[in-house]
């Protein structure tokens, strides 16, 4: 079963006017800016995010036009991140598609990944809460700062597990938590409710990464090539458990390999292997199901209706479960 298409169909109507809200956030005159906003939205994923904003709005009562404002800021906001990223990482491909620097060079990457940003901030002033207004400018925050640190590891090879888990905290969790958050403040949720589906956004958030991490280890159609992050000179879970685990004279060719940063098709597959021979990835699996433990047992204090809770069970299985 794909639970995100569960969830899809039962949020069909609302997908399709956020749609709507969407293309008219990004329209322009200028033929050059909408040339390549249109090549953006034709490269969209799964819009994930809005999903959770949608679904967090309707299981506490109402979905209203702030809230197809909140999900297209976070949709935004999250879009302009990945482009910058793929400038920074020289990445040529996103989601199975040339990247946007790499169809129209990095200049015009960062400045239409600064447009989207841009239009964001209005979004979230159309959603009339100076409260969703200060999430996503601290939101804004955390993905720049959460960048800067994963530089940081990769350029000067730190192997540490916290962290990794902090770059994570302040990149995927912080942008899941906002949406959920959103949601919850414009489908009219109490404090309380506010506050749980926050604590709930976050674990997410982390259960999201790690799996699109462990994606890393495997033939998958993920939209990057196996091994990618390694390339990137990024060290992640798996590695970082093994690199931390296996014996010392294996640890220190890993090192050599690392430190070279010697990338070659035999060094990358080295590295793979040697991650998954000395339970790098069962370790992430082991630590991504510890996560989405607790968001059941966050989820089970909800008081909204079965069907709601069927629906939000359905998106943690999909954290696990998918596949791309």
């Amino acid at each position: 079963m794909d639970q995100s298409q569960v969830i899809k169909d039962f949020l069909r109507d609302e997908l399709l006017l956020f749609d709507d809200y969407l293309r008219e956030s990004v329209k322009s005159s200028n033929p050059q800016i909408a040339d390549m906003v249109a090549y953006v939205l034709n490269t969209n994923g799964k819009r994930l995010r809005p999903v959770l904003v949608l679904l967090t709005a309707k299981a506490c009562g109402r979905i209203i036009p702030e809230t197809y404002h909140g999900a297209v800021t976070v949709e935004l906001l999250h879009t302009a991140t990945l482009i910058h990223d793929d400038v920074i990482d020289k990445s040529d491909m996103r989601r199975g598609k040339h990247s946007v620097n790499a169809v129209y060079d990095n200049t015009k990457a960062v400045l239409i990944g600064d447009y989207l940003l841009s239009t964001a901030l209005l979004e979230s002033v159309k959603t009339k809460d100076l409260n969703i207004v200060r999430i996503i400018s601290e939101l804004g925050q955390n993905l720049s700062e959460g960048e800067l640190n994963q530089y940081s590891l990769a350029n000067e090879i730190i192997i540490d597990e916290d962290a990794y888990f902090h770059v994570i905290e302040k990149k995927t969790a912080s942008l899941m938590r906002a949406s959920i958050t959103i949601g919850a403040i414009t489908g009219g949720g109490d404090d309380e409710t506010i506050s749980r589906f926050n604590q709930l956004g976050g674990i997410l958030g982390i259960c999201f990464q790690i799996r699109d991490d462990i994606f890393d280890y495997y033939n998958s159609d993920v939209g990057k090539p196996t091994g990618n992050d390694i390339r990137e000179g990024k060290i992640t879970l798996p590695l970082i458990y093994a690199l931390k685990h296996a014996p010392a004279d294996v640890v220190d060719e890993m090192m050599q390999i690392i430190g070279s940063r010697d990338y070659t098709e035999d060094h990358i597959a080295k590295l793979l292997g040697f991650a998954k021979a000395y339970g790098g990835v069962e370790y992430a699996y082991e630590k991504m199901d510890a996560y989405l433990a607790e968001s059941d047992r966050i989820l089970s204090e909800f008081t909204f209706n079965s069907e709601f809770k069927t629906l939000m069970h359905l998106f943690i299985s999909y954290l696990k479960d998918r596949v791309n």
